[in-house]
């Protein structure tokens, strides 16, 4: 049985990922990057059946680079079972120092740190619309690293490798759906963004919290106790 509180906290941590000031501000760039689209009379002027097959394939892109980290972190962990525990007790303290950066109330330089991918041309087809979501993963912005990379010292201190692969797959869908949901929303009007930029600080003080909260759950050892008693409702298959 998989962890289902891990699950749940991977899908809120990519629904909050996707709201962070990292990337919201910057979707209407993204999207006009992917469609070739332009933004005039306060909406995206872009071709609906493409806005829909780069979005879906922009989200394959971010989906198999996050899927295949947390496979990655799940093989290690595997492998280094013998010492579980402490790498548990250090995914958590991990987890509540990335919490709190994200939530602004520690300011360590070297986790904001970043990589931006960047090309000049739009994509062309489906196919380049999933390499570009390939690479913007693997670039991703400092504030959503933090939340990725507790989903990922989660994925680590996972039993087997499929609990790894579910909890990245959460964590995608958790931004996928939002990123195609506001995505259209472009289409119609532009004010949806600034309405939603009003509040995202306090979103990506939420998100922190949730990751120290997790963070202390998996120190404390009562992740595994709160699964165990959730897996005999069998919330996840």
């Amino acid at each position: 049985m998989m962890n289902d509180v891990g699950i749940f906290f991977a899908l809120a941590g990519g629904v909050l990922s996707f709201f962070s000031p990292c990337v919201f501000p910057l979707l209407p760039a993204y999207i006009t990057h992917l469609t070739g689209g332009k933004i005039e009379d306060a909406k995206m002027q872009v071709n609906r059946a493409k806005l829909y097959s780069r979005s879906i394939g922009f989200i394959i892109g971010f989906s198999l680079i996050f899927i295949a980290l947390g496979a990655s972190a799940s093989f290690i962990g595997k492998a280094l079972a013998d010492y579980r525990m402490i790498i548990m007790q250090i995914a958590g303290l991990l987890i509540i120092v990335f919490g709190l950066q994200m939530a602004g109330l520690l300011k360590f330089k070297f986790l904001m740190k970043e990589k931006r991918f960047e090309t000049e041309q739009g994509t062309k087809n489906i196919f380049s619309s999933i390499l570009l979501g390939m690479a913007f993963a693997a670039g991703w912005s400092p504030c959503v690293g933090l939340a990725l990379s507790s989903i990922l010292l989660l994925a680590g201190s996972s039993e087997t490798l499929s609990q790894g692969v579910f909890l990245l797959g959460a964590y995608s869908l958790g931004m996928a759906i939002p990123f195609f949901i506001i995505s259209i929303v472009l289409s119609y009007s532009l004010s949806t963004i600034r309405k939603i930029n009003k509040y995202l600080p306090r979103l990506a003080f939420v998100n922190g919290m949730i990751m120290v909260f997790l963070g202390f759950l998996v120190l404390s050892g009562q992740m595994q106790k709160i699964s165990a008693w959730l897996a005999s409702f069998s919330l996840f298959f």
